[in-house]
């Protein structure tokens, strides 16, 4: 009697010869692949796998909290949008300040030392733009400065310095928040690989282990747990 073994992809098959008489008589039997490993609804770092889907015209409600949504994205999207931002509203107020002077006509006149501009130096747009980086930044002015015989640029000063504190606040803030997140805490917790259920106190308790990877104190530390129960 001989075996021989046929692969089939994850699975293979046994073949048993026997010779009876003057033919030959097969037995097959199939083993079964291995059971794949299946997913965790819960990491070891707690992180749930569970997503949500198919939510329609429900996204509409993350805008209503927007300062929430920016702090949960993740950070290339973070930092995206902070740049983006910052440099939508630097040359949004830099192109503000250059049609000031373009409509009073201070960039043809502004070599002229008799005539007095809403911007001292301010030649062109790159110019313009360096102006209100150093409005913004509280740089402090030097060749460049406004005067007061611009009304209209007093007016734009207060509303630059106004939309700059709240931009400063909204990014800042979302950016320090985030920071502050103690997310990857958890890498640095140990559970252990298996669960018992035991006797404690006179009740049945399911019971596991949790080690600090670090030296200093939890304090006041809660952890939540998450039990699946099948229907059998």
């Amino acid at each position: 009697m001989s075996a021989l073994r046929r692969k089939f992809g994850d699975d293979y098959q046994v073949v048993t010869t026997s010779s009876s008489g003057s033919g030959f008589h097969q037995q097959q039997a199939t083993a079964a692949a291995p059971k794949r490993k299946r997913q965790r609804f819960v990491d070891k770092n707690g992180r749930c796998n569970v997503q949500h889907g198919n939510l329609g015209s429900e996204t509409s409600r993350y805008l209503s909290d927007l300062f929430t949504t920016l702090v949960d994205l993740k950070w290339r999207w973070n930092l995206f949008i902070f740049i983006l931002t910052y440099t939508v509203a630097w040359l949004f107020m830099a192109s503000m300040w250059w049609i000031i002077a373009y409509m009073r006509g201070d960039l043809n006149k502004a070599h002229d030392e008799n005539y007095t501009p809403c911007v001292a130096n301010v030649y062109n747009f790159p110019s313009a733009f360096l102006f209100f980086i150093e409005t913004e930044a509280t740089i402090g002015y030097g060749y460049r400065y406004i005067t007061d015989k611009c009304p209209e640029g007093i007016i734009l000063f207060l509303f630059q310095s106004i939309l700059g504190s709240i931009v400063d606040a909204f990014l800042i803030g979302c950016m320090f928040i985030k920071m502050s997140q103690p997310k990857k805490r958890a890498e640095t917790l140990m559970f252990s690989e298996h669960a018992v259920i035991s006797m404690r106190d006179g009740k049945l308790t399911l019971m596991f282990r949790v080690g600090n990877l670090r030296n200093s104190h939890m304090v006041s530390a809660q952890i939540r747990c998450k039990l699946l129960k099948g229907n059998n």
